[in-house]
C-alpha cells in the first residue's frame, strides 16, 4: 500500500491587512550589507510579530523567509533652536532573513 504525502504548508493569500505590516524597506547603509548576505529590512507596524512579517513577505513577494529578528528603536528627544523640546517617533524594524536562492523585487508589487 502506497503512502499518500500530504502538504502541510498553507498557501498565505495577500489580503488588505498585510499590505499594513510591511511599511516600507528601510534603504540604509547597514540594509545594503545585508542585502549582500540575504537578507532585507522592512519598517513594520507597532503591533507586527516576527510570525505577521514572515507571512507578510511570503505573501506579498511569495519567498519563504529563514529567519525574522525585531527591533525597536525608540524616538530620541530633540531639542529645536534650544528652546522647546520634541521627540522623534519610536520605529520599529524587521530584519528578514531569506534562503539562499531567493531574489526579492522591492519594486514589485507596491
Amino acid at each position: 500500500m502506497a503512502e499518500k504525502k500530504v502538504n502541510t504548508e498553507k498557501k498565505v493569500v495577500a489580503t488588505a491587512g498585510i499590505y499594513d505590516i510591511l511599511r516600507r524597506p528601510i534603504i540604509s547603509e547597514k540594509a545594503a550589507q545585508l542585502s549582500e548576505n540575504g537578507a532585507i529590512a522592512f519598517e513594520v507596524a507597532a503591533n507586527a510579530t516576527k510570525e505577521d512579517v514572515a507571512n507578510a513577505v511570503q505573501a506579498i513577494y511569495g519567498v519563504k523567509p529563514t529567519k525574522v529578528n525585531i527591533v525597536v528603536v525608540k524616538g530620541k528627544v530633540k531639542t529645536f533652536r534650544g528652546r522647546s523640546t520634541g521627540t522623534q517617533r519610536t520605529v520599529k524594524k524587521a530584519y528578514v532573513s531569506l534562503p539562499a536562492d531567493a531574489k526579492l523585487d522591492l519594486s514589485a508589487n507596491i
